[in-house]
């Protein structure tokens, strides 16, 4: 793995079965993660996006090993997180982090923000009680929750959507992980705090060296932070490279959809914009055969219908798709 790789994702799959069919050996399942490979480049920010449902979070729950894996691997630094005991794990645990989409849910309704807090230093660090106050109120000042003092002794219903948010980054940035990832962090939050969320990311990315993974649906969002990102289409990766190029150019008729349906005031970028989405997803029990993306293409050949396009590379990018193939 380059030195310049922090995480590294080959093959990874996640098949969650379906039904309680005790008397048959054969049972139905949901692909949700199905063949991924990619990598994140050290103290960057890798962006993931696709329609809901198409396995964005059980990726990202995967890679921080929340989940056990169908099949596949996850190197973090060169070291197979799956390979790893508890023991191992729960010391990796300080390295890797995750800020959850709705930060109510994900805060516990009966602690406090102190209380909250406190409990990464209590199982992962060996502090005096004074040390970890202090701590506790550092981070509160790092989120901009200040003076520190008026949020310890809150409950989670006591605050903010964005105050609420704060927390949940202060608590994943508590023991000074080098890789975050961030589902969805701002889609619940209004646009004035969302902003401030933004840069304050930005600004913990720069100060402590982070690598992001931006999980969103926010295009925009996209190429404000992220250098690379990705398009995940029921499961599987269909684009992968510079968000610039992407974003500019799209390779894939899935992606072009994709940015179709984001305003966009640049008329040279807007015009090669013609193929806007439409039809729903295809249920992941059930998905199409060949390539998945083929029932709401208008492209499609018969070939799409029965085999899956190879990960192809194109103008630096790796793209899943026939069109390029087969050229």
């Amino acid at each position: 793995m380059s030195n310049q790789t922090l995480i590294q994702i080959r093959d990874l799959r996640k098949y969650f079965p379906v039904g309680t069919e005790i008397f048959r050996r054969s049972r139905r399942f949901v692909k949700a993660v199905d063949g991924v490979s990619f990598n994140i480049p050290r103290q960057e920010s890798f962006g993931l996006t696709g329609e809901s449902g198409s396995g964005k979070t059980t990726l990202a729950r995967l890679i921080i090993k929340l989940i056990e894996p169908t099949s596949g691997s996850v190197y973090l630094n060169g070291q197979n997180i799956y390979e790893l005991n508890e023991k191992q794990m729960r010391l990796l645990r300080r390295q890797m982090q995750m800020i959850f989409q709705d930060p109510l849910s994900s805060l516990n309704p009966r602690k406090t923000t102190k209380q909250t807090l406190e409990q990464p230093f209590k199982l992962h660090a060996s502090l005096s009680k004074e040390q970890v106050e202090n701590e506790v109120a550092r981070l509160l000042e790092i989120v901009g929750l200040a003076p520190p003092e008026i949020f310890l002794g809150r409950f989670p219903h006591e605050l903010s959507g964005g105050q609420r948010q704060r927390v949940c980054i202060a608590r994943a940035i508590s023991l000074r992980p080098i890789f975050l990832i961030a589902d969805e962090f701002v889609s619940a939050l209004d646009v004035s705090v969302r902003a401030q969320i933004i840069k304050l990311l930005k600004k913990l990315q720069a100060e402590f060296r982070m690598t992001y993974l931006i999980i969103t649906h926010d295009i925009a969002l996209i190429k404000s932070m992220c250098s690379n990102f990705s398009v995940m289409y029921l499961g599987r990766l269909l684009e992968v490279g510079d968000a610039s190029k992407i974003t500019k150019s799209p390779l894939h008729p899935y992606t072009r959809m994709l940015l179709s349906a984001v305003l966009e005031p640049d008329p040279d970028v807007a015009k090669i914009r013609t193929h806007m989405l439409y039809g729903d997803v295809p249920s992941p029990i059930n998905p199409p055969s060949g390539c998945n993306f083929h029932p709401r293409c208008s492209y499609v050949t018969e070939k799409c219908k029965t085999t899956h396009p190879p990960p192809t590379e194109v103008d630096g990018r790796i793209v899943s798709c026939h069109l390029y193939a087969d050229a």
